[in-house]
């Protein structure tokens, strides 16, 4: 028997009906209403790709159950900030030149949102740590961090 589970992603309400209420949050944004992002990386929670904000908390959507954000706001990367009004985030990612391949950045972004958010102006020392367990193949950490130090000053 399906399982009805309501959530908000980006602002806009959903109604989902799921044969597995304990289906990963994942793959319910990225199968059931068709989402690009977050993306799949490990499947375990240990990359960060599938990184989402759950009522404002930086969460691995791969090993969320559906249940257990049931009636909860979802913000992905697409909800962040727009291609006019950019996060800070996301801007200072373009402008300290950070993506590589593109992979990653989702879980990168969405975690350092989460972060300046709780702590709006980081130290070094505090900012390698709220990244810590976030993978990147291409070696960008170094911009990473400049960006999110830049991120800070806009704020």
């Amino acid at each position: 028997m399906a399982t009805k589970i309501h959530l908000v992603v980006d602002g806009k309400p959903h109604s989902l009906s799921v044969d597995d209420p304990n289906m990963p949050l994942l793959y319910a944004l990225r199968d059931e209403l068709g989402m690009a992002n977050p993306h799949f990386g490990c499947g375990l929670a240990q990359c960060g790709a599938c990184t989402v904000h759950v009522n404002g908390q930086a969460t691995r959507s791969c090993v969320t159950p559906l249940s257990a954000v049931k009636d909860a706001k979802i913000t992905t990367l697409a909800g962040l900030g727009t291609q006019d009004h950019p996060h800070p985030l996301q801007a200072a990612y373009v402008e300290e030149q950070v993506p590589q391949c593109g992979y990653c950045i989702n879980g990168w972004i969405m975690t350092a949102a989460a972060l300046l958010k709780s702590n709006p102006h980081p130290s070094d020392e505090e900012i390698r740590k709220g990244l810590s367990g976030l993978k990147c193949r291409c070696g960008t950490h170094m911009a990473i961090i400049r960006a999110v130090k830049r991120a800070a000053q806009m704020a």
